[in-house]
């Protein structure tokens, strides 16, 4: 993927940066893997808004993508490479062999006519799917399953991958691209390959109306805003916090721990967070 900048023929365009897509084979999307998406304006199931900030943007259709890698043993080939507006990875669309067509996340060099495989013990190929067990230490992985058979649930965005480290008896010990250390069973699939469209950070909306078109709304400052509204509000002019920085709910906004004691943690080993390791 490459970047191009704009001519500044307006304030919006003089710090643009924008995508090329020059990896896109530019053809419509696989009509029988769209379904319609609804909108839901960060609301939940009550209609009460559990996310700020979201509503209105361009109209999208949701791509099915393949996570599970479940076509064991069945070659496909890479019939294209396409956009997808609701993620940061582009995706391909592979053709099996026994007619079936699917979408996955691209990995970065996939290109058209490569052919891809899942299963236990296909090559080490950019795009197969293995378990962890029969992944050689030190490769790049993505779509890595958290318990065997759920699906790929982790490493989804642009540029991003997971590294095995080491295997240790059942347990395979991969660095995520947050740094941090953890253990995955050694049936836990994953595919291999860094996910494409790794100069997605690098990109510029340049104006505010293109956040816009992203469903982004406005986010306005707590400084801004009166006491009843939040705790950082009020005062004659600009005015300190006088207070550790809050949520607008009043709980702490820095440093609080705000992770669930689950189960899976006794599978770190390391935290992303420096000088912090679990025991």
């Amino acid at each position: 993927m490459g970047l191009k900048s704009y001519d500044a023929t307006s304030p919006g365009r003089r710090f643009m940066v924008g995508a090329t897509f020059e990896e896109l084979t530019g053809v419509a999307p696989e009509k029988s893997l769209l379904v319609p998406l609804k909108k839901k304006a960060g609301r939940n199931t009550r209609g009460v808004i559990s996310v700020r900030h979201r509503g209105g943007g361009s109209k999208r259709k949701l791509r099915i993508i393949d996570f599970k890698r479940d076509k064991i043993g069945i070659p496909g080939k890479v019939a294209s490479i396409e956009y997808d507006p609701n993620r940061s990875a582009r995706i391909a669309l592979v053709h099996y062999v026994d007619g079936e067509k699917r979408y996955i996340l691209a990995p970065l060099g996939i290109k058209l006519g490569d052919t891809i495989q899942a299963g236990e013990d296909v090559d080490i190929k950019l795009g197969n799917a293995l378990p962890l067990e029969s992944i050689p230490v030190g490769t790049l992985v993505h779509n890595v399953e958290f318990e065997p058979g759920k699906g790929g649930k982790l490493i989804h965005s642009a540029g991003s991958s997971a590294q095995i480290i080491s295997k240790e008896g059942q347990y395979v010990v991969l660095k995520l691209p947050s740094s941090e250390l953890r253990k995955f069973h050694c049936r836990c699939w994953a595919t291999i390959g860094q996910i494409g469209n790794v100069d997605h950070g690098n990109i510029k909306l340049g104006k505010a109306g293109k956040s816009r078109w992203l469903g982004r709304r406005p986010t306005v400052r707590g400084s801004a805003m009166t006491p009843r509204d939040h705790p950082h509000g009020g005062g004659e002019g600009r005015a300190p916090r006088g207070m550790p920085p809050k949520t607008p709910w009043g709980k702490p906004a820095l440093g609080a721990k705000t992770r669930r004691r689950k189960v899976s943690n006794k599978m770190i080993i390391k935290r992303r967070k420096q000088n912090v390791t679990v025991a």
